[in-house]
């Protein structure tokens, strides 16, 4: 709807009439008397209405009264003021235009200059509000492509994760599990660990690169991969090598340097280190080691012990918790154990509901 109507706000019946003179070609006028009949004629046309004329001094509700309801609705957003008076008072102008005044005209009116300097604060408005009307709908373009790409991104990763899941002959789970309890780690590393800076953009970006960790999988033998049995010193030394398969792997994929490749990379290569430096392949210790691989290596170890694989019987939840804790699945950092002792329960939960659901199926 076009806006083409000035709403004029003056107790004085000659002064509305000065100033509809001056505009009544242009614009449609409307009047009010008081403070009450404006706000009232403004909620009524809040749609039309191009820019009000607004007196200080009335019986009722003041100038200023009326400013600081527009400014409480944000009509003062889209409808520009220009205080009308005869005070030269300071103290009245700066609190006009702390209420967001556009512009103060004195009584009595030089119909040029008004005219003009009116014309010139709607132009502005009117420039402004069709910015931010281009800024929003450019806005929620880049919002809707960023939510499809993140879409094509998570598909892609899913069937990545999948292959890899499909090879190892597992449940088909594993990644979705190892993604939920990576995120339940990162809720309370977040909030109890607020050091690490992670933002919510990152703890989504760390959630799906999680679902990699194990893509240098696709790289191993199925006579070793898929091996029921205890593996020999060569076969385990082969199957430590999908962490560096999968760099690889991610490298030949890389576009551009970026958080998620970063996090995927990280991931991939260091969510076998532990804290003491007697993990694997770069034997990292403490710190050394990117604290999302870390969260994602307490994760993938927890899944591991309470599902079943082909070369072992699922752990009860206590008994695989216990056996993180005490140190069995190598070491790990006591913040990231922390956050693991605050999200025990959930992760219990998590693992029965599985089991439940596996029951019934």
């Amino acid at each position: 709807m076009e806006r083409n109507t000035l709403l004029i706000v003056d107790d004085v019946d000659i002064n509305r009439e000065m100033l509809k003179f001056i505009f009544e070609e242009q614009f449609e006028i409307l009047e009010a008397e008081n403070g009450d009949t404006a706000i009232q004629l403004l909620e009524e046309n809040k749609d039309k209405i191009v820019l009000m004329f607004l007196d200080v001094i009335m019986p009722g509700k003041s100038g200023l009264d009326v400013l600081e309801y527009m400014v409480q609705k944000d009509y003062t957003d889209y409808i520009p003021v220009i205080i009308i008076t005869g005070e030269a008072s300071v103290d009245t102008e700066l609190k006009a235009y702390e209420y967001g005044a556009s512009d103060i005209v004195y009584k009595p009116f030089t119909p040029k200059v008004v005219m003009r300097r009116t014309m010139n604060i709607i132009e502005l408005f009117s420039h402004r509000i069709d910015i931010e009307k281009k800024l929003e709908k450019r806005t929620r373009q880049l919002r809707e492509s960023r939510e499809k790409l993140k879409k094509h991104n998570d598909f892609l990763v899913n069937a990545l994760s999948s292959v890899v899941e499909f090879r190892s002959l597992e449940s088909g789970e594993h990644i979705q599990r190892v993604k939920h309890y990576t995120r339940l780690l990162l809720k309370y590393l977040v909030k109890f660990y607020p050091e690490y800076n992670l933002s919510e953009d990152d703890v989504e970006l760390i959630v799906n690169a999680s679902a990699l960790h194990d893509l240098g999988k696709i790289a191993i033998p199925d006579n070793i991969l898929l091996k029921p049995g205890k593996l020999t010193k060569e076969e385990f030394e082969e199957i430590k090598k999908h962490t560096l398969y999968g760099c690889e792997l991610l490298e030949n994929f890389k576009q551009e340097e970026d958080e998620f490749y970063k996090y995927c990379y990280e991931i991939c290569r260091h969510h076998h280190e532990r804290y003491d430096g007697n993990g694997y392949p770069d034997k990292l210790s403490g710190d050394d080691i990117p604290v999302w691989a870390q969260i994602v290596s307490v994760a993938d170890v927890y899944d591991a012990l309470v599902s079943k694989r082909v070369y072992k019987a699922p752990y009860a939840v206590t008994e695989a918790a216990r056996m993180i804790f005490d140190g069995e699945c190598g070491e790990f950092s006591p913040k990231i154990l922390d956050c693991f002792r605050l999200a025990k329960e959930e992760f219990f939960h998590a693992t029965e509901a599985e089991l439940s659901f596996a029951d019934v199926e």
